[in-house]
């Protein structure tokens, strides 16, 4: 949903939280986009669990994709940006929403479906040794974390405690039990070692259940060996046992906490309308009942007048009409109710691909046809997240006819000029620099005379005595949506030409690109953007002395960067010699995995790697390069590995043998690349290399495409002599190049080679 010409951005819909509700709203604005409001997506996890699948999971029925939403492809169907980052907070004087590693997010209409948490804090010690079942996504790495530890150790004794009695904790002991005896009959060990009890306050389970269903329940529990412990309340939980107030003492290895619900608390000290657990009160509208402009769904919302549990059919009924009132409300048109059912159909897995049904004083089940049923409802549900095939050409101006009331037409925008007359407005860029300088009020550099702190027609910086000055310029589209990060990754991607040389960055220049629209809204993405860039120049020594502005259809940011360094301890492409051994800082794939982010095709958690590993600064691997003598170093970016050797290769008139299985790698990098996702660049990269490659047949090796994939913010590669690189490569990894891999050797041409010809060899 960016804006173009045409159809400018003018309004803000911010989402926080993948959960359900959000889910289907996205898939829904996917189909039918708003062409003048910018969609965001606020997420501090990748792949969101449905909640239907989630004891599937954890009995070991389902895969962790299939029971997993992945809101990166969805986010990308649905042209919404998408800020991996954790909600900390809102301002709703300014309608900005606090985020713990991103500036502050604006927004003119905002959604909540955030989750609930197990309330722990009331009992001494389970907030230290119980494992609550949310964030569910932590819950997850424990649980998996669990079953690795019995796997490896399958003849240990295992106690484990389940507290709470409702829907989830009864599933999930169950659940849980059937895993567990799965693991140990793979290992041909006897389950009897393994004890479950599950605790309970009320005096029967399931207390939102008809009479049938309980006493069902609790027969089939007490039949398979789970131990119910009802009419207690833990009063307090140690590292090995639970005490309950009856004084019941259990001594147990794992706590798993499924209590009464909480919500987070900044949405009640946010100032939001709540109820007496925290959660959000909300009209028939799905509508705040104290700030309009705030939406909630899922667990997170209390419907006034219509209370319900908290269960994930309630989210999974709210998403479409939370998604009609969201747009409703961005085209100023009156908004519906929804009233949600009353009695609901619930069926239970019992973790051995049997379940029971349940509804008001009906009961059904146990039955393997139920489970199938509940199957199918859970993959008709998980599917429509699967096929993310674009629904409409990729344009921002829907015919008017299609045009809904309040989206702007044609005639009421502004003429966008060219040349000078593209720039962003004075008024836009002095209150953004402003910002940027209220953020980072010691960004000055003592080099730079003449900067953002005294404006002028250009930047004066000094070069101090015995320094040579070191310049660098790169430019590119937006890879990612969220302009923080993307000024993050262009300025690590532009200093690592200083690294390659060996200088210290001094300070930059930055041209950017915004997407068209209103004053404030440029405003918002220009203060993104450099504040990404200042955060990364600040870690790095460095300085931002000023740059250019200008309105376009798309996303783009430059750095001219400028390092220091001594003339004399330059880095230079033709100093390798025979037998220097290439290192390589970072793994390759960014290329083929952007590529395949660009079809929807790239799973959330590849993404968020490949990201993670953009912003990781090669910096820090220059005094390292230089105190183990390396001879040469280049950063590897658009023309790929073997592009990059080459270049280091035909300077020093050397040759090289690369080994494929030393590679590091991206996650999924792989899986895309044998998929055919490949970046635009990427047959440019295999022609200009393919006639120094031997053997020929290596270029058929499933990772012979990484060789020559495009890097954005890639690795550097340096050559070291052959004594010093077990040290260098050590001490990059104590540095934090956890994947820094010797990955081939310098070598001699032979005797019969040109010396304007080179070769190199791959095995």
């Amino acid at each position: 949903m960016m804006g173009s010409p045409s159809t400018p951005i003018t309004q803000d819909l911010v989402l926080i939280g993948g959960g359900h509700s959000h889910a289907i709203a996205l898939r829904r604005f996917a189909m039918q986009p708003i062409v003048s409001a910018q969609l965001t997506l606020i997420t501090d996890v990748m792949h969101t669990p449905y909640s239907g699948m989630l004891p599937g999971y954890v009995a070991g029925l389902y895969g962790f994709d299939e029971c997993h939403i992945d809101l990166q492809p969805l986010a990308k169907f649905a042209g919404a940006r998408l800020i991996h980052d954790r909600a900390i907070g809102l301002d709703l004087a300014h309608n900005r929403v606090l985020c713990a590693a991103h500036p502050a997010i604006a927004f003119d209409r905002l959604s909540l479906d955030l989750g609930s948490t197990p309330a722990v804090s009331t009992v001494p010690g389970a907030k230290d040794y119980a494992i609550p079942v949310k964030p569910i996504s932590q819950f997850l790495q424990r649980w998996d974390a669990l079953i690795e530890q019995v796997q490896q150790r399958p003849h240990q004794s295992l106690r484990l405690v389940v507290v709470g009695g409702g829907a989830g904790g009864v599933e999930l002991a169950l659940a849980v039990q059937a895993r567990l005896q799965r693991v140990l009959a793979a290992a041909q060990v006897s389950s009897q070692g393994l004890e479950l009890h599950l605790i309970h306050s009320g005096a029967e389970i399931l207390p939102e259940r008809s009479s049938g269903m309980r006493r069902k329940m609790q027969r089939l529990m007490t039949e398979r060996g789970i131990r119910l412990h009802l009419g207690e309340r833990v009063s307090e939980v140690g590292a090995d046992w639970v005490q309950c107030e009856s004084e019941l003492c259990l001594d147990c290895d794992h706590v798993f906490w499924v209590t009464q619900a909480s919500a987070t608390t900044w949405l009640y000290q946010s100032g939001l309308a709540t109820d007496e657990r925290g959660f959000v009160q909300v009209n028939d509208c799905l509508q705040s009942t104290s700030h309009p402009q705030v939406f909630a769904a899922g667990d997170v919302a209390t419907m006034r007048n219509h209370p319900r549990p908290k269960a994930g059919v309630f989210a999974v009924r709210q998403g479409q009409p939370l998604e009609q009132n969201l747009r409703r409300s961005l085209l100023h048109q009156p908004l519906q109710p929804f009233v949600p059912q009353r009695q609901f159909l619930i069926l239970v897995g019992l973790g051995n691909e049997t379940a029971v049904a349940s509804r008001g004083v009906l009961c059904l089940g146990p039955t393997g046809w139920l489970w199938r049923w509940k199957d199918r409802i859970d993959w008709v549900f998980m599917n429509q997240f699967a096929d993310l095939a674009p629904m409409m050409p990729a344009t921002s101006t829907p015919p008017a006819s299609h045009r809904r009331a309040g989206e702007i037409a044609d005639a009421a925008l502004p003429m966008h000029c060219a040349g000078c007359g593209s720039k962003v407005g004075g008024d836009v860029l002095g209150r953004s620099l402003t910002r940027v300088r209220t953020a980072f009020p010691d960004l000055a550099h003592p080099d730079v005379l003449i900067g953002l702190d005294a404006p002028d027609d250009a930047a004066v910086v000094q070069v101090p005595p015995g320094r040579v000055l070191v310049q660098t310029v790169d430019y590119f589209r937006a890879l990612v949506d969220d302009p923080y990060v993307f000024g993050q990754i262009v300025a690590h991607h532009c200093l690592n030409d200083l690294f390659a040389m060996g200088a210290a960055p001094q300070s930059a220049l930055a041209i950017a690109t915004l997407p068209y629209a209103p004053a404030a809204k440029l405003e918002e993405t220009l203060v993104m953007l450099l504040l990404g860039v200042c955060q990364v120049l600040q870690t790095a020594g460095a300085t931002l002395m000023g740059g250019h502005t200008v309105e376009g259809a798309d996303l783009a940011l430059g750095l001219t960067c400028n390092g220091l360094a001594a003339g004399d301890r330059l880095w230079h492409k033709g100093g390798m010699q025979p037998e220097d051994v290439l290192i390589l800082t970072k793994p390759l794939g960014t290329g083929t995995l952007f590529a395949a982010d660009m079809q929807h095709q790239a799973k959330g958690r590849w993404i968020e790697g490949a990201i993670a590993s953009m912003l990781h600064s090669n910096q820090a691997a220059v005094p390292i390069f230089q105190q183990y003598g390396a001879t040469a170093c280049t950063d590897v970016t658009g023309f790929g590995l073997l592009g990059h050797l080459a270049e280091l290769l035909r300077a020093s008139h050397l040759a090289a043998e690369v080994s494929l299985d030393a590679i590091p790698v991206l996650e999924g990098a792989s899986e895309t690349i044998h998929r055919g996702l490949l970046s635009s660049i990427h047959p440019s990269n295999a022609t200009a290399v393919s006639s120094i490659v031997t053997p020929a047949s290596v270029s058929h090796h499933h990772l012979y495409p990484l060789l020559v994939d495009p890097q954005t913010s890639g690795g550097l590669l340096a050559s070291v002599p052959q004594t010093q690189a077990d040290a260098c490569l050590q001490a990059l990894k104590h540095a934090g190049f956890s994947l820094a891999r010797r990955i081939g050797q310098v070598r001699s041409l032979p005797d019969a080679t040109d010396a304007s010809d080179l070769l190199m060899t791959i095995h």
